[in-house]
């Protein structure tokens, strides 16, 4: 996969989406992942996730969305990607042959003031 390619992938699947394309836009390195891991799993470790980031005051752009995405695809396998810039981390869901972002997780992470 090309960084073009990514690029424009990342439409919107999640608000963190638009800031990982500019991330990426920027210079941001990126790597994909080559193991499929049932979307239930993802949802049951990011519930919990959100659930104390919501607690804590934490806002992790993408999280709440994903969570759903996650739920909905149940046992369909994914696969991960990591874009990094300097300030940055975004986690990327795709589809089990990494042909279509299925959610994005990350950025910069906003708490109570």
């Amino acid at each position: 996969m090309t960084r073009d390619d990514l690029v424009g992938m990342l439409a919107g699947q999640t608000p963190a989406c638009g800031p990982a394309r500019e991330a990426l836009l920027a210079g941001g390195t990126f790597d994909i992942g080559g193991t499929l891991v049932p979307a239930r799993r993802h949802f049951g470790v990011f519930r919990r996730r959100l659930q104390r980031t919501r607690r804590i005051g934490v806002e992790v752009p993408g999280l709440a969305e994903s969570v759903v995405i996650f739920e909905a695809a149940g046992d369909e396998g994914l696969r991960l990607g990591v874009i990094k810039a300097p300030d940055q981390i975004f986690w990327v869901y795709f589809n089990a042959a990494a042909t279509m972002v299925m959610a994005c997780i990350g950025g910069r992470w906003q708490g109570k003031g």
